[in-house]
């Protein structure tokens, strides 16, 4: 049987406390200077490095060259206090919860005035101190006090407030803390590295995620993965499934469907979730974590990657980017809202897959919410449908619907007036699709038609419509495929789990008459403000008298929720 990894690299030095340099470094200085207290009070949460630190504090004070912060390793009170050794007569380790009765305190209290077997100090490790009862506190508070030379007490708790006051006033208090996930990723990965195991990308940030900070905890979920990687490492689907969380593609999948307002889309993935074995909860809690990571970039721009989401990819920080610029400031506060709010509700209801739908439903509904939030979420939508409007009141109309036969035009100008006739007789020729393309003339004319494939897009799925309508163009064509440009790779990746290609493959079918392959690839250099691109989103946005009566409206709405509240 192996031994654990949180035993196996348990620390026996004060450098390799990963996380706690506030505590490790004073503590050393006073090694150092020899300015030891006789009692000690380390406080955090679990799985820090109070027990660990205790030890080592231990070690560094009966090292025979010490006290030393960095203990020889060779003299027999070293190789005893040595992580995993086999411990020192003089070194006492109690768990309070265990031993906290009055008896046991007293028993301590007498068996302390004796000296030690073989070492300079003897030294007494409580763990759990906060479990000490009333009136075994009260028993050791003497001893505590003014305790013989030769003793020294460590007291190691998570609740440091529960310890009586008066045992708490006569120590050095040091606190813990959570190890920050920078630090402890590193960490992890340097252990895969010494156990010669790999790990697929984006394992070790999930195990810190799971860990909470706690270096033990991270160290027993990595030492499950390790133990059942097979010949190639730890892939991410096997930790994803163990560790419980969330795909990140369902993910994807579930924020663009919101973003681009598609409900049926969002209901099929939340049926996948389903379906794969996730638990509506933990999906619910992922994807509002998810939203504040948007929030984030959202306030922070390009400097969220270096200033707090750190650990993200590049193509999933590019991806996020680009799904808060479809959602939305308000959009996102109020989603997230609603989605907090679904999680407490969920707690012991008995159909978590209805709270979830739920939940979903409401933040793509946000007319139906009458609170500050729901109006914001409205405001917001129109301001942003008019900041994508054109200038112009005039349209750019498509070369395909504009398009006469050259007698007609020629009449109509000759007489002044246009032959209605003539114009029922062009129409036909106007619509129909074109005729199949090759060479590089026949995509200016996928090009020109472009516009009206999108059209055809938005009435068959609109988390296609909403990829496409304003960041990508055709490329190329040939006798195979036609080749798609998504401006950014965030977009194209959602475009390809979509599996939206199809979407567009019968667009293409129907507007312009050609079947051909769709292949998508980014194209950062595409022009988004293009009249093509104008029109599409034209054909979306309502118009200036609408938009500004709409604000105006709401905003008057909100600022009579507002005085009402006051």
């Amino acid at each position: 049987m192996s031994l654990a990894l949180y035993r196996k690299y348990r620390p026996s030095v004060f450098a390799d406390v990963i996380g706690q340099e506030h505590v490790t470094v004073p503590l050393s200085n006073a090694l150092e200077s020899g300015r030891t207290h006789h009692a000690y009070l380390f406080s955090g949460p679990r799985g820090c490095g109070k027990t660990s630190s205790a030890r080592i504090m231990a070690r560094s004070l009966n090292c025979v060259k010490g006290p030393t912060p960095n203990p020889c390793g060779e003299c027999q009170s070293c190789k005893d206090l040595v992580a995993n050794g086999p411990g020192s007569l003089d070194v006492i380790e109690l768990d309070a919860a265990t031993h906290g009765l009055v008896d046991d305190a007293r028993d301590l209290r007498d068996k302390a005035f004796f000296a030690p077997v073989q070492s300079r100090y003897k030294i007494y490790i409580i763990d759990e101190a906060h479990q000490l009862g009333p009136g075994a506190a009260n028993a050791l508070l003497k001893v505590v006090e003014e305790p013989p030379p030769h003793v020294i007490f460590i007291f190691a708790t998570t609740e440091p407030d529960k310890l009586i006051a008066t045992i708490r006033s006569r120590t050095h208090h040091y606190p813990f803390r959570l190890v920050p996930p920078g630090i402890l990723a590193a960490h992890l990965e340097k252990i895969c590295n010494l156990e010669g195991v790999s790990v697929a990308k984006g394992v070790i940030p999930l195990v810190v995620r799971a860990s909470g900070g706690s270096v033990r905890d991270a160290l027993s979920v990595l030492g499950q993965l390790l133990a059942g990687a097979g010949k190639d490492g730890v892939s991410y689907e096997i930790a994803i499934q163990l560790l419980g969380f969330t795909d990140g593609a369902l993910l994807d999948d579930a924020i663009d469907a919101i973003a681009a307002h598609d409900g049926a889309t969002l209901f099929k993935t939340i049926d996948r979730v389903i379906e794969s074995g996730h638990d509506p909860r933990r999906f619910t809690s992922d994807m509002l974590e998810r939203i504040r990571d948007l929030m984030i970039v959202d306030a922070l721009k390009d400097s969220a990657s270096n200033a707090i989401l750190r650990d993200i990819p590049d193509d999933q920080m590019e991806r996020m980017r680009n799904q808060a610029n479809r959602i939305g400031t308000a959009n996102l506060s109020r989603a997230a809202d609603i989605a907090a709010e679904g999680l407490t509700q969920m707690r012991g209801a008995t159909a978590p897959r209805l709270m979830l739908e739920l939940i979903c439903g409401r933040i793509l509904l946000p007319i139906g919410d009458n609170g500050e939030s729901g109006m914001l979420s409205r405001i917001e939508r129109l301001e942003r449908a008019e900041n994508i409007a054109p200038m112009s009141s005039t349209a750019v109309s498509s070369p395909a619907r504009t398009a006469e036969p050259k007698e007609t035009t020629g009449s109509a100008h000759a007489t002044g007036e246009i032959n209605s006739s003539k114009v029922e007789e062009a129409k036909p020729t106007a619509t129909a699709p074109a005729s199949p393309v090759h060479g590089a003339s026949d995509i200016a004319s996928l090009r020109r038609l472009w516009p009206d494939v999108i059209e055809d897009v938005k009435k068959r799925r609109r988390l296609t419509w909403s990829l496409l309508s304003a960041s990508a163009q055709v490329l190329a064509v040939d006798d195979k495929a036609i080749t798609i440009g998504i401006v950014n790779a965030g977009a194209r990746d959602s475009f390809v789990r979509s599996e939206s290609d199809e979407i567009l493959r019968k667009a293409f079918v129907d507007v312009v008459g050609i079947d051909r392959k769709i292949e998508c690839v980014v194209d950062p250099s595409i022009d988004t403000n293009t009249p093509a691109a104008r029109e599409t989103r034209t054909s979306e946005a309502p118009t200036d008298k609408t938009l500004l009566s709409g604000a105006a409206l709401l905003a008057q709405e909100l600022g009579a929720k507002i005085v009402e509240s006051k």
